[in-house]
């Protein structure tokens, strides 16, 4: 993953912006790799649903995080922006999370100044933050501890208060940041994004949440303010959706015909070229059988 971080660094220097996806598990992961999308997003919040069945609440471990991203990184190509959460404790623990995310494969993970464990604003009525000398020090620890300068390290804050938030960015870079992501709570406009932007002298990294303002921003302001423009969602609700109504459909017809249920689903034949089917079984039959490989 070493030129994959190469590469996104160099977009981010140059000013490009970088649109992600988000995927909770590996198989979502394989769908936006073969999307127009540039990049994958682990979202902690569908990685929570997905793997628990159970809210972001910091209630799985960086082992498991790693475990997902890892399987991930197995299949995909395009670079992988991993959410790392808090860092799952001090520190020590920031460290640890930062080794072990970049041996995993990442391009570029966020760390958040909630206290630990964090509430997810998404959901949250009101996130605490941690002290700003503490959540300083996690990035600095953050920055200390990658081997490879091209992974990029996104400091994400979840104060409320816009001055707070611009002064706790403005410390982040100073830290060593190389992005800032705000969440679309503390700031109502893009002019708001705008002084953010120059106040840290940093690209942002934007979270674009269906039902939000920020996700109302046009592509031209976006591409302005962010290096990083992601949509962390949309795959995990659309998944539920379809799911959801699927089997309400399927539950009122069960023993009848189910070709016309609500929500369309992809053929079988298209499902197998999507994994690689065909593939695996010539490379099994090569080693078996003396089959050359495609």
């Amino acid at each position: 993953m070493t030129l994959a971080r190469q590469q996104l660094r160099r977009r981010v220097d140059t000013g490009s912006t970088v649109w992600f996806a988000g995927a909770q598990d590996a198989l979502t992961a394989l769908l936006v790799d073969q999307s127009p999308f540039d990049g994958v997003f682990t979202t902690g919040f569908g990685v929570s649903a997905s793997l628990l069945g159970q809210p972001d609440m910091e209630l799985y471990t960086l082992s498991e995080n790693v475990g997902v991203v890892d399987r991930i990184a197995d299949i995909v190509r395009k670079p992988i922006f991993a959410d790392a959460d808090t860092g799952y404790g001090n520190v020590l623990n920031v460290a640890r999370t930062v080794r072990a995310l970049e041996k995993a494969g990442v391009a570029a993970l966020s760390l958040e100044d909630q206290a630990s464990p964090k509430r997810c604003p998404a959901a949250a009525s009101a996130p605490v933050v941690l002290p700003i000398a503490d959540a300083v020090a996690k990035i600095r620890a953050a920055v200390d501890a990658r081997r490879d300068p091209d992974l990029l390290i996104v400091a994400r804050t979840d104060a409320l208060d816009p001055h707070e938030a611009i002064e706790r960015a403005a410390h982040y870079a100073e830290a060593g940041a190389d992005l800032i992501q705000p969440i679309s709570r503390t700031f109502g406009s893009y002019v708001e994004l705008v002084q953010l932007r120059e106040a840290c002298g940093r690209p942002l990294s934007l979270q674009l949440m269906e039902g939000t303002w920020m996700a109302a921003l046009d592509r031209t302001r976006i591409e302005t303010v962010a290096a990083f423009a992601t949509y962390p969602l949309v795959t995990l609700m659309s998944t539920v959706h379809a799911v959801q109504t699927n089997l309400a459909a399927l539950a009122h017809r069960r023993g009848e015909p189910f070709d016309d249920l609500p929500c369309g689903r992809t053929t079988m034949a298209a499902f197998k070229e999507l994994i690689g089917w065909q593939v695996l079984e010539q490379r099994q039959a090569h080693y078996e059988v003396g089959t050359p490989p495609p």
